[in-house]
C-alpha cells in the first residue's frame, strides 16, 4: 500500500483509528487528519498531556488496545511499536480494514503540497527542520510542520499551513522515510546507528541513497559535503544538488565567522557570493552547518536572503536540544541534550567546552543496549572530552539486554568516570561536588532530563 492515499478518507469526513496515537509522530498525526476533516479515535497505554489535548479537540481515546476499539473505523493507522499480534491490528484485519503505518499516512498527506522539504540524517533533523520553520514563517511562505520535539515558536511538534510548503522531519530508522515524497531532501549526515536494524553502514548508506532517489526530477538534494558517507549517499542520483559544509568545496559555505563563547556569526556564501549574515542564538559549531543546510534549501525554494536571516537568528532551540534546565542552589548550571550517538555528543561537549565553563560534569544515560555495543569504543571516546562523566543505567527502551553490556563498562574505561545503579544516587552525587561554575549537562534520550529537574529543583 506504498502508493496509499488518503485524500478520499479525509473528504469523505470517514473514521480513521489510531494505534498508538499518544506518541509524538502519531498525535501530530491526529491533529492534522481532525483538522483536515476526518473523524478520528484513538487507542494508547495510558494518558499523558498529549491525549488530554486531543481528547479536548474532540478525539475519543481508549486506553487499552482492545479488538472492539476498531470496530466502526473506515482506516486505521498503527505506529510503527504496534505489530501484526495487537489486538487491534488482527480484528482490523478480519474485518477487511485497511491498515497502515503511520509514515505512509504522513507521506500520503505530503503529496497534497506543493513542496515536501525533508530533513534527514543521523543527527540534527528536529533542530534544522525547526530552523526551517522559523525561516517558512518569517518568509511567509506558512508552513505546515511535523517535528520531532516541542518547538516553542508553534507551541509544541505540529504546525498546520497553507499547502505551499510541508516541512517535515524524516527518520531513516526501519527505513520510515522510504514512505515519504520529498520534493526536496536534506541529507545532514550519515553516521552508523540503529544497528538493531541496519546490518551495518553500507546498509545505512544504501537506505539514505533510496530517499534521496524519491525525489522527482523537478526536486532538489542538499547534502552535507563535509560528511563522506552522505556523499556516497547520493552518487549517481541525477537531480538537482546543492552541498553545505565549513569550506569552499560545497556550494554553500560560512566566511567571516566569529565565536561568541560558542555562539556564531557569519557570512553565507553562495558559489562565492554573499548570500545573507546570519547571527545564531543558538550554540555549537554543527548548528551553524545546520543553518547552512537551511540556507541551500531557502537557495533552491527562492526564498528571501534577509528573510531566511531573520528566521535563523529567531531559533533560539527546541525542547532538549542544550536547553536550559536552570541553577543548581550553589549557582552550577544545568543543561540538557538528547544526544544519544557519538557524534551527537561530540558536538554537544565541544560546543560546550567553547562556553568558559570551570568544569563539564556529564551525566550520561546510553540509549538501548545494542547502541551501547555497537558504538562502545566511540561513546568512550566521546566522553573523554568532559572533565567528569557520571554514568546511568542504560535506556532499554524496545530492548532487553541480551548483549551482556552495562554502563559501568564505560565508567570504568573513563579516567574520571563514575556509575550509579539509580538516579537518587546520581543526585546525591552532583549535590556533594558540584561547584559554583561547573555546567551539569544531563544527556541522553531517555528520561536522564528528570536528575537536571530534580536538582534544579533544590535551588
Amino acid at each position: 500500500m506504498s502508493d496509499f492515499s488518503l485524500n478520499s478518507y479525509v473528504a469523505d469526513h470517514k473514521s480513521i483509528h489510531l494505534v498508538g496515537i499518544g506518541g509524538v509522530s502519531m498525535s501530530a498525526l491526529a491533529e492534522l487528519l481532525l483538522h483536515l476533516g476526518a473523524a478520528v479515535t484513538g487507542s494508547d497505554r495510558a494518558e499523558s498531556p498529549v491525549t488530554d489535548k486531543l481528547e479536548a479537540l474532540g478525539v475519543k481515546i481508549t486506553y487499552a488496545h482492545l479488538p472492539e476499539n476498531v470496530e466502526g473505523a473506515d482506516l486505521v493507522i498503527r505506529t510503527a511499536a504496534v505489530h501484526d499480534d495487537n489486538p487491534e491490528i488482527a480484528h482490523a484485519r478480519e474485518l477487511g480494514i485497511p491498515v497502515i503505518e503511520r509514515a505512509q499516512a504522513w507521506g500520503s498527506i505530503m503529496l497534497a503540497y506543493r513542496n515536501a522539504v525533508c530533513v534527514s540524517g543521523t543527527h540534527g533533523k528536529t533542530t534544522t527542520t525547526s530552523m526551517l520553520t522559523l525561516i517558512g514563517m518569517q518568509c511567509g511562505i506558512d508552513p505546515t510542520v511535523m517535528v520531532g520535539s516541542n518547538l516553542p515558536a508553534i507551541g509544541g511538534t505540529l504546525r498546520i499551513g497553507a499547502h505551499d510548503c510541508f516541512i517535515a522531519e524524516s527518520c531513516e530508522y526501519t527505513n520510515s522515510f522510504l514512505s515519504f515524497h520529498p520534493t526536496v531532501a536534506v541529507v545532514l549526515n550519515v553516521d552508523a546507528d540503529h544497528l538493531d536494524f541496519f546490518k551495518d553502514i553500507d546498509d545505512i548508506i544504501h537506505s539514505f541513497h533510496r530517499f534521496c532517489e524519491l525525489v522527482p526530477e523537478t526536486g532538489a538534494l542538499v547534502v552535507n559535503a563535509d560528511s563522506a558517507n552522505a556523499m556516497k549517499a547520493i552518487e549517481g542520483i541525477d537531480r538537482t544538488c546543492i552541498t553545505f559544509g565549513s569550506t569552499r568545496k560545497a556550494d554553500v559555505y560560512p566566511e567571516n565567522i566569529t565565536d561568541r563563547h560558542g555562539y556564531y556569526s557569519f557570512d553565507v556564501m553562495h558559489n562565492g557570493k554573499k548570500y545573507t549574515h546570519v547571527d545564531l542564538s543558538v550554540p555549537g559549531r554543527h548548528n551553524m552547518l545546520n543553518a547552512l543546510a537551511s540556507c541551500g534549501v531557502c537557495i533552491f525554494l527562492g526564498l528571501d536572503p534577509e528573510a531566511a536571516a531573520a528566521g535563523l537568528n529567531q531559533f533560539t532551540g527546541s525542547a532538549r536540544r542544550f536547553q536550559l534546565t536552570g541553577r543548581m542552589a550553589n549557582g552550577a548550571m544545568v543543561i540538557d541534550d538528547y544526544a544519544h550517538h557519538p557524534t551527537e555528543m561530540e558536538a554537544t561537549l565541544r560546543t560546550a567546552q567553547e562556553m568558559d565553563y570551570d568544569r563539564i560534569i556529564c551525566v550520561f544515560q546510553p540509549h538501548t543496549y545494542s547502541r551501547t555495543v555497537a558504538l562502545l569504543p566511540e561513546f568512550i571516546h566521546a566522553l573523554g572530552l568532559c572533565d567528569k562523566a557520571i554514568l546511568a543505567d542504560i535506556y532499554a527502551a524496545r530492548e532487553k539486554n541480551t548483549f551482556g553490556i552495562s554502563s559501568k563498562d564505560i565508567a570504568d574505561a573513563l579516567e574520571d568516570g563514575e556509575y550509579y545503579d539509580s538516579f537518587d544516587k546520581i543526585e546525591a552525587r552532583l549535590r556533594e561536588i558540584a561547584q559554583p561554575g561547573d555546567l551539569i549537562l544531563t544527556m541522553g534520550a531517555g528520561n536522564v532530563n528528570e536528575i537536571g529537574t530534580a536538582i534544579v529543583e533544590d535551588a
